[in-house]
């Protein structure tokens, strides 16, 4: 009833021109992002190092540092939605709220129009735009603290590895935290270096980490705050609890990434389940344009896209929660 377009006809000599146009172009992207991100890897990489270039003492650009983190000018959480404030300090981003609901609003609107236009539905649509603009900005903060968060867990045995080093050659803790911060790239080298001038400015050792801690909102940080907050109530070789530390961390981050391998099939089947869906749909539209002709005006067909977009976001939380093990 419904046959698919005749392509017996098409050209060989025009398909695989065709193809290799097609791989040429995916190339160049690659090659494109692959010298963006060398030439962002040769830029200065510690953020805190381009505040105190910009500023001529320490002070302001640990001020302004603080201020472009989401902090207030005393490096407390200033938002009266703390959850909202944490976010936004483990993202690492500048905190330009005005630049993030403009974009997730036009995104709104885009996703909004087209789904007018194909499916049809004011308050639907007026229901999409709504959804994107308030959960756009928070879901992409998500998502870029959390893989900050995993940056900081990599770089932290590397970091306590130069602080037992220093703390071998006879520094005390503070010097030692400042080394790491001179020495070790972001996210990493912002956090240590913040800490390293509360320090320099009369904050205790211990308070110094805890609100790093608290800023990097990872629990292999948090662990590594408690122990020089233990060394310094108790005393003790705080080199050998550090290179203790750094091998259990170490050894976590080796099973997370067994259990990361053993979880990719399911991983994988939950982006092929989403996706499936949304391409056949796409398919038919483009070959048989009729073929929903007679129903997608039909407020019962409407409503019942909408629901079934809802069900998948929700199953696919569900799969994500699932298969996103933690250790």
């Amino acid at each position: 009833m419904f046959g698919l377009p005749d392509i017996s006809n098409i050209s060989l000599t025009f398909m695989i021109p065709l193809i290799m146009a097609v791989g040429a172009v995916f190339l160049a992207l690659q090659a494109v992002m692959s010298l963006f991100s060398t030439a962002q890897t040769q830029r200065i990489v510690n953020q805190r190092l381009q505040f105190k270039e910009r500023f001529e003492s320490t002070n302001e650009a640990m001020i302004e540092l603080r201020k472009s983190r989401g902090l207030d000018e005393f490096g407390n959480f200033a938002m009266p939605m703390q959850w909202f404030n944490q976010l936004v300090v483990r993202s690492g981003l500048p905190y330009q709220p005005a630049r993030w609901f403009a974009m997730s609003g036009g995104a709104g609107l885009v996703a909004g129009f087209v789904y007018l236009k194909m499916v049809g539905g004011i308050l639907t649509s007026g229901g999409i735009v709504v959804a994107i603009f308030a959960l756009a900005p928070i879901i992409a903060l998500k998502m870029v603290a959390g893989k900050r968060m995993k940056k900081l867990a990599q770089q932290l045995p590397d970091a306590m590895q130069i602080a037992c080093r220093s703390l071998e050659a006879g520094h005390p803790v503070a010097t030692a935290i400042a080394l790491v911060a001179r020495e070790m790239p972001d996210p990493i080298g912002t956090e240590f270096g913040m800490a390293a001038d509360e320090v320099s400015y009369g904050m205790s050792l211990t308070n110094a980490v805890q609100r790093m801690a608290e800023r990097a909102g990872d629990p292999d940080i948090e662990l590594f705050a408690a122990t020089v907050r233990l060394q310094e109530k108790t005393g003790g070789n705080l080199t050998e609890l550090l290179k203790a530390l750094a091998s259990t961390i170490r050894e976590r981050q080796t099973m997370r990434l067994k259990v990361r391998a053993a979880s990719s099939e399911g991983r994988t089947s939950a982006m092929i389940l989403t996706a499936a869906p949304f391409m056949v749909m796409a398919a038919i539209h483009l070959l048989r344009p009729e073929f929903y002709s007679d129903v997608i005006g039909k407020p019962l067909i409407r409503y019942s896209f909408a629901g079934l977009f809802t069900w998948m976001f929700i199953g696919n939380m569900v799969m994500r929660k699932m298969i996103n093990f933690k250790m």
